[in-house]
């Protein structure tokens, strides 16, 4: 639903999964390693809560969405044709969406992409989606592009915030502050798209772990402050954490990357964390 939607689309995969609500992650092909793990986390999340993933299947922030929510329903839209993947490594990625989700594009078969077939394809993205959530974005990437597009398109644009000394992080901070919604978790996105539906989703149930918690549960509140407790501006090894807290290696980390997107968090060479 936009003003200049393509006549036609070449489909492949299961069909259902385009009658689901979507919600688009993207961000940086050069994605940091808290960008890759923030987008498991918000794009299973989100999967779980009922969402079809839309993304590009581009390098990084792209990939790492389609992956994390390739069991519940994935869409990856393309830039060239289906028979045309691109990058030319992610075929065997589009091959593993193929079950429950699907690969959409207004190219021909046969049509190779080109660069300015990517931000045409951005505006199917946003097209297709409630809501765009920018994970990482440098200051001038395609990813700001699908963003704009989905303002003018009247979407809601979602923004995870990133350390001001990131350059991968200047233009979500930047959307920021230009009105977007900022993100720090699942929730935050479900809250506002719910009212737009107009009706709860039903949330998936995560696959059992063993009588283990979900892979990427939050932490309990109580053992998130016996982390943060642990802390101070004396740097301490991150192994010394996991032993004095009783965690697991997992939460602990999980812990540290939250305190770190929130500017609370240094870290030193040899496995060194300190409280700012």
């Amino acid at each position: 639903m936009i003003d200049d939607a393509p006549p036609l689309l070449a489909v492949r995969g299961h069909l259902p999964a385009l009658a689901m609500p979507a919600v688009a992650v993207v961000g940086s092909r050069n994605a940091s390693a808290a960008g890759m793990k923030l987008t498991q986390i918000f794009a299973r999340g989100l999967s779980e809560a009922g969402f079809a993933i839309v993304s590009g299947l581009a390098r990084g922030i792209d990939a790492a969405a389609h992956r994390a929510s390739l069991a519940n329903g994935t869409i990856a839209v393309l830039a060239g044709g289906l028979d045309r993947i691109y990058p030319p490594e992610h075929s065997d990625l589009l091959d593993e969406i193929m079950p429950a989700g699907a690969a959409l594009t207004e190219m021909p078969l046969g049509w190779e992409p080109r660069a300015r077939d990517f931000p045409r394809r951005n505006r199917l993205i946003s097209g297709m989606a409630l809501g765009v959530v920018i994970v990482e974005a440098a200051k001038r990437s395609g990813s700001l592009i699908t963003a704009r597009m989905a303002l003018e398109q009247g979407r809601e644009v979602f923004a995870v915030p990133g350390s001001p000394l990131d350059p991968r992080a200047e233009g979500t901070n930047s959307l920021i502050k230009q009105g977007a919604t900022p993100v720090t978790e699942t929730a935050d996105i479900v809250a506002v798209l719910e009212p737009i539906m107009g009706v709860a989703l039903t949330a998936r149930e995560p696959e059992p772990t063993d009588g283990e918690r979900p892979q990427d549960a939050d932490p309990a509140a109580d053992e998130r402050a016996r982390i943060v407790s642990l802390l101070s501006p004396a740097p301490v090894l991150v192994d010394d954490l996991v032993r004095l807290a009783k965690s697991s290696p997992r939460v602990v980390r999980l812990v540290l990357l939250e305190l770190e997107l929130a500017g609370r968090l240094e870290r030193h060479g040899g496995g060194l964390v300190s409280l700012l």
